[in-house]
């Protein structure tokens, strides 16, 4: 972890007028998870640099949340910015139908030398809601191309969420999850409860028993189920799901946008339980949060049921900016980062700290729960009245800090400095205990 001195105290009062550009556009702007009627404005932000996001009225924020857990190696990291800047120079875009460029295959290749088994087939999309769903058209044709015509189901876990699409949402939990107003427009699928003990693994087997011969696929986020409400699971329930994958004949689906790439201690979540699956997703700190870009990794038995002499049983799935070669471009600077500085040593470094400062939220009054994994720090709250307050609260003490649900989370850089990191540990104790 760089522990370089930061000056934490640079949040100040705002100005009392926005910039021009602000005034104009927000009129015209639809927000994601804001009711706009109620929400406090959004913030005017101008700059960023490794943990800090500058406003327009000169305060900075350190950011404990990584730009949607994004920004793995901080922001503006100058490895990156060059490797963007000399690709945009070159070739920005290209389609990927009919063609291909060096940036996408030695993407591929180095992220199949990194994932465990023959995880060897990349098809790349541009949001993480899209890669599962290019994980799910892959698992139900897959049986489609066998002849297995009755087995289009997903089974998913209550407390998941694997995205905002009209298919993903239909895999997210429906009772718990922001979806659930749209249960009637969904597909139906199997919700069963994550096998973490023996009642709740005996009510997983049944439900698979009773539907295994309608499933294509078992789909699950390891170790922790992020926006579900950062809601962890040991590594054996996936060698629990990955047993009852093969006993049944399904496909095993791990979504690891969020859990990829350190942020849970191991470069993917599910080296810790030793377990290959047969489609693994990818995105957020794929490109270290520079440029939107996914990654859909199938093995080898999944990629041979598309090859045939019929042109039906191709995959049918083509976004217009896939493998934009600026995305990858980026993504293959930020593997660079992985592999020459010590990124895991320092998620351990952050986990040390996390746990240390807010184990002493645990006694705080409404404190429920505290619990660390790797860069990933939970305070869950029996309740939380109004996050938007609270979050303005956080920005009020140099803090952004993003509570949804019942709980208030960090998912800092790996590069964030401990002065930086203890900022908002500490902003989070103070704030909770009033």
């Amino acid at each position: 972890m760089n522990t370089a001195s930061s000056n934490t105290s640079a949040a100040h009062a705002p100005s009392t007028s926005e910039p021009a550009w602000y005034e104009q556009g927000l009129p015209h702007i639809w927000l994601p998870y804001s009711q706009m009627k109620t929400a406090s404005p959004p913030l005017p932000c101008v700059a960023t640099q490794g943990s800090r996001i500058t406003l327009a009225d000169g305060r900075v924020l350190v950011d404990g949340v990584a730009a949607w857990w994004t920004a793995c190696h901080g922001y503006n990291h100058p490895h990156i910015h060059a490797s963007a800047a000399d690709q945009l120079a070159r070739m920005p875009h290209v389609m990927f139908g009919g063609m291909v460029h060096e940036p996408a295959l030695h993407l591929a290749s180095r992220l199949c030398a990194l994932l465990p088994g023959d995880l060897e087939r990349v098809f790349f999309t541009d949001s993480g809601s899209v890669a599962v769903e290019v994980a799910m058209k892959m698992a139900i044709q897959y049986r489609l191309n066998r002849g297995e015509h009755t087995r289009t189901k997903m089974l998913a876990f209550q407390g998941g969420y694997h995205g905002d699409t009209l298919a993903t949402m239909a895999i997210c939990d429906p009772e718990e999850g922001m979806h659930h107003l749209y249960g009637s427009a969904l597909a139906q699928h199997v919700i069963a409860p994550l096998p973490v003990d023996e009642a709740s693994t005996a009510r997983f087997y049944s439900l698979l028993e009773q539907h295994a011969h309608e499933l294509a696929a078992i789909i699950v986020e390891p170790l922790v189920q992020g926006a579900g409400g950062m809601l962890f699971h040991p590594a054996h329930v996936l060698q629990t799901l990955r047993a009852a994958a093969d006993r049944y004949d399904v496909l095993l689906i791990l979504d690891e946008i969020f859990t990829g790439f350190g942020r849970t201690g191991s470069l993917f979540a599910c080296q810790q339980a030793g377990i290959v699956p047969d489609i693994i997703t990818l995105s957020k700190a794929l490109t270290g949060g520079t440029m939107a870009l996914a990654a859909t990794v199938a093995r080898r038995h999944v990629f041979e049921a598309f090859l045939s002499d019929n042109p039906e049983h191709a995959l049918m799935h083509g976004p217009t900016f896939m493998a934009n070669p600026l995305a990858c471009a980026c993504a293959n600077a930020s593997l660079d980062l992985f592999e020459c500085e010590p990124r895991l040593e320092q998620v351990a470094a952050i986990n040390t700290i996390l746990t240390e400062e807010l184990e002493a939220c645990r006694h705080l009054p409404g404190v429920h729960d505290v619990r660390t994994l790797g860069a990933i720090g939970v305070v869950e709250l029996e309740r939380i009245a109004n996050p938007d307050s609270l979050r303005q609260t956080f920005i009020a003490h140099g803090a952004w800090v993003r509570p949804f649900r019942n709980i208030v989370y960090l998912t800092p850089a790996f590069t964030i400095s401990e002065d930086e990191l203890r900022h908002l540990t500490r902003t989070i104790r103070a704030v909770l205990a009033g």
